[in-house]
C-alpha cells in the first residue's frame, strides 16, 4: 500500500510543476533511482521525498520573474529550506527530513553526496541530462529561459553534459544505463553540426 504523503507530494508536485512539461523529469527520476538503486541497501523514502522535491525552485510560480534576481537564484537552497514545511505538512516520517534535505543539498553535479540516498538522486538526475531526453529538456527552455537564447546555447549545454557528466556518475549501475544515453547524445549533436554547421543560431 502506498503510504498517503507519497500521493499528497506527488499531487502537489503535479500542480506546482510549471512550466508543465517540467513535471515529467520527477517520475522519470525516480524510475531510475529504483533501477540504480537494485541490490543497494538504501531509504526509499528520501529518495522519494529527494526527487519529488529538488527542483521546486526552478518552477514558475517558485522562482523569481525578473531576470536580474533569476540570475542570480539559488533554487537547490530554496528548495532546501522549503523541504521541512512540505514534508511536515504531509505527516512525512521527521526523523527523515534532514536526510532528505542533504540529499537536495548535493544533488548537483559538482557536489560531493554523503549518503547513499544522496549519491542515487545525483547520478540519477545527471543521466536526465544525457539522451534523447536531454535534448528535449534542454531545447524546450530555449526562449523563455535566460540561459538559451537560441538553438546554439542548447547545443553548448549539451556538449558539456557529454564531456562533463559521465566521468562523475559514482556508481556501477548509473554507468551502465548511461551508456546508450551517451550514444544517442553524440549522435543526436553529430547531426545537429552535419546538418546545420555554422548556421544553427
Amino acid at each position: 500500500m502506498v503510504e498517503p504523503w507519497r500521493k499528497s507530494l506527488y499531487d502537489l508536485i503535479l500542480r506546482d510543476a510549471q512550466p508543465r512539461e517540467k513535471f515529467g523529469h520527477q517520475p522519470r527520476l525516480y524510475a531510475l533511482a529504483q533501477k540504480i538503486g537494485q541490490g543497494l541497501a538504501y531509504d526509499d523514502d528520501i529518495v522519494y521525498a529527494a526527487v519529488y522535491l529538488h527542483d521546486l525552485g526552478v518552477f514558475t510560480g517558485h522562482r523569481p520573474e525578473e531576470p536580474k534576481l533569476l540570475a542570480k537564484w539559488d533554487n537547490t537552497a530554496y528548495a532546501v529550506a522549503r523541504t521541512p514545511e512540505i514534508l511536515r505538512g504531509i505527516c512525512f516520517p521527521e526523523a527523515k527530513i534532514v536526510a532528505v534535505q542533504a540529499a537536495i543539498a548535493t544533488h548537483q553535479p559538482h557536489c560531493t553526496p554523503e549518503s547513499i540516498e544522496a549519491t542515487i538522486l545525483r547520478d540519477a538526475d545527471m543521466l536526465e541530462q544525457l539522451g534523447a531526453v536531454a535534448v528535449l529538456r534542454t531545447v524546450c527552455k530555449v526562449g523563455r529561459d535566460t540561459r538559451f537564447h537560441a538553438f546554439t546555447d542548447a547545443v553548448q549545454s549539451l556538449e558539456r553534459a557529454l564531456d562533463t557528466l559521465p566521468a562523475l556518475l559514482s556508481l556501477s549501475e548509473s554507468r551502465l544505463l548511461a551508456a546508450p544515453r551517451i550514444e544517442a547524445l553524440r549522435a543526436f549533436l553529430a547531426s545537429a553540426h552535419t546538418e546545420a554547421g555554422e548556421l544553427l543560431l
